[in-house]
């Protein structure tokens, strides 16, 4: 990972929609750092997680119901 750090870097040289937010009278110090693209979840396995959880989606209200209740009765 990449790593800049600017100390009493002056607010007007910044874009405008980091400027607005600062007072222009102090300088600021500005630390950039760069995404390192390994570092990042793979998306595909964030999916996979969730897979087998609609493994019963074909399930009539009915047949629904009758499970919560037993899952319900389990905690009384």
């Amino acid at each position: 990972m990449n790593k800049i750090v600017r100390e009493h870097y002056p607010v007007d040289k910044l874009p405008e929609d980091l400027r607005e937010l600062l007072d222009p009278s102090k300088p600021v110090t500005l630390v950039i750092e760069q995404d390192d693209e390994a570092a990042r979840p793979d998306p595909r396995r964030e999916f996979m997680r969730f897979f087998g959880a609609a493994k019963e989606r074909n399930t009539s209200a009915t047949e629904a119901v009758r499970r919560i209740r037993s899952l319900r009765d389990e905690w009384e």
